[in-house]
C-alpha cells in the first residue's frame, strides 16, 4: 500500500474546503481535484492538480490544471493545451458504462471511476481489464474506510484512490493508513538454556484471516522486553491437517506484537483485531484476527538468553507440534529443544504499560 496515491475531492468539501485542502497538502497528497478551475489556483507545484469537466466539450480556460479529466467521447485537442494531460471519468451504473470503464482503463493514462453500487465486482472487472497496462487507474470513495476497502479489491486494488467527501483529519488518516509500511524488524539469535514443564494452563492460538508463510509466525513472550518467533501450523503435523492461518502461540498473558510499537496481551485479541505476522527475515505485516482460541493444556516453559546474556522466556501448550523458528528458518518442535538451540527472537528493548513503550522502572521476572 505504500505506493498508493491519496487524492482529493474539492467539490462537496463545502466549507471545509480551505482546511481539508491545506491538510491534503500537508499530508503530501498527490493530487487535489475540483470542479472549478478557480480552486486549484494557489496550489503548490508538489501536487497534481486535477479539473473534472463534466459537459460535452472543454471550457476555454483550464485554469492552472495539470490533469484533465472529461466525460467519455468529449473532443480534445491536446495539442491546444500543452503541458496538459487528459483522462476521462467514468460513473459505473450498469453493464454498459462497465464496458465503456473497460475500454478507457486498457486506452488512458488516467481513468477516475466512480461505482454507483455497493459491490466490489464492478470494480473487480475493471481490474482485471487493466492486467498489464500502463495506465493509472483512481477509485472515488466516500470515507477512508471505503478507501482502505477499495485498496485491497483483487489483493492489490486500484493504483489509488480520491476521497469524496473530505472531513478535517481523513487526509491525516488516510496518510498514516496507506502510506505507512510495515517495518522490517531485527531478529536476534537466542539460545536455548532449559525446557521445563510447568503444568497446566490457558493457552491460546491465534487464527487470522491470512494465509501465514511457512517460515512466518508472531512474535510472543512471557516479558515484553525479548519476543520469541512462534511458526504458523502451515508445516505437516501427523494425524491433523495443518492449519495454515493459526498460529499456537503460547500462554494467555503472553506478550505479542499488534504492530512494530505496541503490544497485546495474547487474551485481549478478539476477531477484528491486528496483529503483526514476522517472517524469518524480519519482514512484517499486519495481518486481522479472526478468532483466538483458549483452551486448558498442559504448558511448557522455554527458557533462552539473547546474545548479551539477558534472559528470555515463553511458555506454549507443552506438545510436540508447537514450534518456533530457528536460524535460516528452521522449524524446531518446543518438546525436542535442548540446551544450546537457536531461536529467532526480537529485542523490543523497552517496558511496557498498556501496550505502550516507556521508560520507567519495571521488573518482570
Amino acid at each position: 500500500m505504500s505506493a498508493k496515491l491519496c487524492w482529493l475531492d474539492l467539490r462537496a468539501a463545502g466549507d471545509t474546503k480551505r482546511a481539508v485542502t491545506e491538510e491534503a497538502v500537508h499530508q503530501r497528497f498527490d493530487a487535489v481535484l475540483a470542479g472549478d478551475p478557480a480552486d486549484l489556483a494557489g496550489l503548490p507545484p508538489t501536487v497534481t492538480r486535477v479539473l473534472v469537466v463534466t459537459g460535452d466539450r472543454l471550457p476555454a480556460d483550464l485554469g492552472a490544471a495539470d490533469l484533465v479529466l472529461v466525460t467519455p467521447g468529449t473532443p480534445v485537442d491536446a495539442g491546444q493545451h500543452p503541458g496538459v494531460r487528459f483522462g476521462e471519468h467514468h460513473d459505473v451504473t450498469d453493464r454498459a458504462s462497465l464496458d465503456r470503464a473497460c475500454d478507457a482503463v486498457r486506452r488512458d493514462g488516467v481513468t477516475l471511476l466512480s461505482f454507483a453500487d455497493p459491490t466490489n465486482i464492478p470494480m473487480e472487472i475493471v481490474l482485471a481489464a487493466a492486467a498489464r497496462t500502463s495506465g493509472t487507474i483512481i477509485t472515488a470513495a466516500g470515507g477512508v474506510d471505503d478507501a482502505l476497502v477499495h485498496l485491497s479489491v483483487l489483493e492489490h486494488g486500484p493504483d489509488g484512490v480520491l476521497l469524496t467527501a473530505p472531513r478535517p483529519g481523513d487526509a491525516t488518516r488516510l496518510a498514516g493508513l496507506v502510506r505507512a509500511p510495515s517495518p522490517k524488524l531485527d531478529l536476534v539469535t537466542l539460545t536455548v538454556t532449559g525446557v521445563r514443564h510447568v503444568g497446566a494452563g490457558e493457552r491460546a492460538c491465534v487464527d487470522t484471516c491470512t494465509y501465514l508463510r511457512p517460515d512466518e509466525g508472531i512474535l510472543v513472550g512471557s516479558w515484553a522486553r525479548a519476543l520469541m518467533l512462534c511458526v504458523s501450523e502451515t508445516h505437516p503435523l501427523p494425524y491433523m491437517p495443518t492449519r495454515p492461518f493459526r498460529v499456537n502461540a503460547g500462554a494467555i498473558m503472553s506478550y505479542t506484537l499488534a504492530d512494530a510499537e505496541h503490544t497485546r496481551y495474547l487474551s485481549e485479541l478478539s476477531a477484528g483485531d491486528t496483529v503483526l505476522a514476522v517472517g524469518a527475515d524480519g519482514r512484517t505485516r499486519k495481518v486481522t484476527v479472526g478468532r483466538v482460541k483458549i483452551e486448558t493444556r498442559p504448558l511448557l516453559a522455554i527458557d533462552a538468553t539473547d546474545p548479551d546474556g539477558g534472559p528470555v522466556n515463553l511458555i506454549v501448550q507443552d506438545d510436540w507440534h508447537v514450534r518456533v523458528l530457528g536460524p535460516g528458518a528452521a522449524v524446531l518442535n518446543t518438546t525436542e529443544l535442548q540446551p544450546g538451540d537457536e531461536i529467532l527472537g526480537h529485542l523490543p528493548g523497552r517496558e511496557r504499560h498498556v501496550g505502550y513503550p516507556i521508560d520507567e522502572l519495571c521488573h518482570e521476572l
